[in-house]
């Protein structure tokens, strides 16, 4: 069964005040697009083109202008409120009805994915539609992350939520693989000692059920969690540097909606129309010159 997209945009933003007192940090700008851009790329890259979008209640109108019903990029885009921040794995508790019997994966709004080995192991994930997979990432400072701990043949023994001694310097990522039993899953765990339904303890369950995955992402694969003023900055430069260095630019839903067959050369001429006096416009005008050439682009630069 089709596996089904979840994108998480709710929260208050507030590591990010006071830029996000008035709109959503979902929505601010990574260097050329919004930050959301990130995330639904992800999901569409592997494929999904039906996806659920969760915000705060005075932000959904701001997304749904922003990327509409997703039928101009031939796919299916939904929306739900999250009333309160009340955890991430409330997440799967909203989208039920959304699900149905269909395998997930949910991104936070947040996380910026990007590689050619990232994309290898996502569409590999993909593929398998039992238990759950999680990403785990090195960092310098696992301690503001959920962390995963191995024993000495790298099984999976711990996943500890900001840790005061992590158990190793991995941590987890916003993205989460998980089969037709996440929402279930879900309802039965207990809110934390902070009022909220952790995705750790989601995580934790399909570990003790033995049906938990961690697949450990290396150099080829760039991760960045963009919740904060210097992460923000970090991300933006780093898009800049790569798209100024190599000419293309990266995580366009138009440019991989083409890519994977869901729109024609018309169909992106429209989907252009409204942009082609920006930068990013004239590139994807670019894009419909080289298709007139023959010419391909590399997946890895979608």
């Amino acid at each position: 069964m089709k596996r089904k997209g979840i994108i998480l945009a709710g929260g208050n933003g507030t590591r990010l005040h006071p830029i996000t007192i008035s709109v959503s940090k979902q929505l601010m700008p990574v260097y050329d697009k919004p930050m959301i851009y990130y995330p639904l790329s992800v999901l569409m890259k592997m494929g999904i083109d039906e996806i659920l979008v969760i915000t705060t209640p005075h932000d959904s109108a701001a997304f749904q202008k922003l990327l509409e019903d997703g039928s101009k990029w031939n796919m299916s885009l939904s929306y739900m409120v999250q009333a309160n921040p009340d955890g991430l794995a409330q997440a799967l508790i909203l989208a039920e009805e959304f699900l149905g019997d269909h395998p997930s994966v949910l991104i936070l709004g947040d996380n910026l994915f990007f590689g050619e080995g990232f994309d290898s192991i996502a569409m590999k994930t993909n593929s398998c539609k039992d238990g759950a997979t999680i990403f785990g990432y090195p960092v310098h400072n696992p301690e503001d992350y959920g962390v995963v701990g191995f024993d000495k043949n790298r099984n999976v023994i711990s996943l500890k939520e900001k840790p005061n001694f992590p158990a190793s310097n991995y941590a987890i990522t916003g993205l989460y693989f998980y089969d037709n039993r996440a929402s279930m899953f879900a309802r039965k765990i207990c809110p934390s000692a902070r009022g909220e339904l952790e995705i750790t303890d989601l995580n934790r369950t399909y570990m003790d059920c033995g049906d938990l995955n961690v697949e450990l992402l290396g150099r080829s694969t760039t991760w960045l969690d963009t919740g904060t003023h210097r992460a923000l900055l970090r991300a933006a430069n780093f898009v800049s540097i790569l798209e100024e260095q190599q000419g293309v630019r990266i995580c366009c839903p138009e440019e991989i909606a083409f890519c994977n067959g869901w729109i024609n050369v018309e169909q992106l001429r429209n989907v252009i129309e409204p942009l082609k006096k920006s930068e990013y416009g004239q590139y994807l005008l670019k894009i419909l010159e080289r298709e007139n050439k023959g010419l391909k682009l590399s997946s890895n630069m979608q």
